[in-house]
């Protein structure tokens, strides 16, 4: 990623959509979607994928405000409604430093996070199921939960539903490999 003289990776961004695809249902291409962002006030704007990745820089607007611009974009134009979530670069980094399965030595392409849009309370957290899907390993830090997964994700009951329930937030998931090239996007390694 080019950097401005005078910029910093402070401001650097990365918007995580829920359930978006570039065919079929909740049809978002992702140029169009990179336009979106540059239309909210943002700069230097990259997409990663086509499933909703976008590594951008605050510009103009407000960091805190670009879910919300973002998503009422999307309805305005597109009719359906997406949760954006959004990280600073300096978060997740340290999402990615502090993942327990990555230290314990766990298979990494087992590995998911969840990015949740408000942190849960810890009256939520305690009450969630350990054994709900036997196998399954979670541990909720913050506003994100690590997921391990060795029978693959697709067969796992700690599904986005599942949380989303549990602890009243939304969230959405990315596996370890996304993870890392947002974060090497987002910090100029990629």
């Amino acid at each position: 990623m080019s950097r401005n003289s005078g910029s910093s990776r402070s401001d650097v961004n990365i918007a995580l959509l829920r359930g978006i695809n570039v065919g079929g249902k909740n049809k978002l291409p992702m140029k169009e979607l990179a336009a979106l962002f540059v239309d909210a006030g943002c700069e230097e704007v990259r997409t990663y994928i086509q499933s909703g990745n976008v590594v951008f820089r605050t510009g103009s607007a407000d960091a805190d405000e670009i879910s919300s611009i973002i998503g009422a974009s999307i309805l305005d134009r597109f009719g359906f409604r997406v949760p954006v979530i959004v990280r600073t670069a300096g978060e997740l980094e340290g999402i990615a430093q502090g993942n327990p399965f990555v230290k314990a030595g766990a298979e990494t392409d087992r590995l998911h996070v969840m990015f949740l849009a408000e942190r849960p309370d810890s009256a939520s957290v305690g009450a969630l199921d350990p054994a709900r899907s036997p196998g399954d390993e979670f541990v909720v830090v913050g506003r994100e939960i690590y997921l391990h997964c060795p029978n693959g994700v697709a067969r796992s009951k700690l599904t986005n539903s599942y949380f989303d329930s549990k602890l009243s937030t939304t969230s959405t998931s990315r596996n370890w490999r996304t993870v890392g090239k947002l974060l090497e996007l987002a910090t100029g390694a990629g």
